[in-house]
């Protein structure tokens, strides 16, 4: 074989997936349509909530909720694959250590993920509602609720470009 042709079976060779775990992206499952800025306003109570689009596995957030002026609570969260392949949130409140909540149940545009011995709360559910991101924690079952209702923030429009970077 010529060392030209074999270069190119080599490199044909390296686009097939190894495997059937190659073949199902790490992104797989993961709630892309929560992707994006979002706002919530209830009289004097606000919040805001951010999920970056989901890449190499995961799907990083934060939160923040208040009322009038004053910042009342601030959370980063994440999505995951984790390395067994099962999906899960797990939440920082005021940059805690992590609490994990897996994943329960998932459709096209509703996931819920649930961890009873967590304290509170116990299950988080998030669904789209149009144009809307809805959010609910409560205890496992289903009492203590509290539903949040996120529009989509506008991106801002450049009145001029931003400076090259060099």
């Amino acid at each position: 074989m010529k060392t030209g042709s074999m270069i190119a079976a080599l490199a044909a060779l390296a686009l097939v997936p190894a495997g059937p775990a190659l073949a199902q992206s790490a992104d797989d499952g993961l709630p892309e349509w929560m992707a994006g800025t979002w706002t919530m306003q209830d009289g004097s109570i606000w919040g805001d909530e951010v999920w970056m689009s989901p890449r190499g596995g995961v799907m990083i957030g934060m939160a923040r909720i208040g009322f009038g002026a004053q910042l009342d609570t601030w959370e980063v969260t994440r999505i995951q694959r984790k390395k067994d392949g099962t999906i899960a949130f797990f939440a920082q409140p005021f940059g805690r250590p992590p609490s994990e909540f897996p994943l329960a149940v998932k459709s096209e545009n509703a996931i819920e993920f649930a961890n009873p011995a967590h304290d509170y709360p116990q299950r988080i559910r998030y669904w789209r509602q149009g144009q809307l991101l809805m959010a609910e924690i409560s205890k496992i079952d289903g009492s203590k609720a509290v539903r949040f209702n996120y529009r989509p923030v506008a991106a801002p429009v450049l009145e001029t470009p931003p400076p090259a970077v060099p």
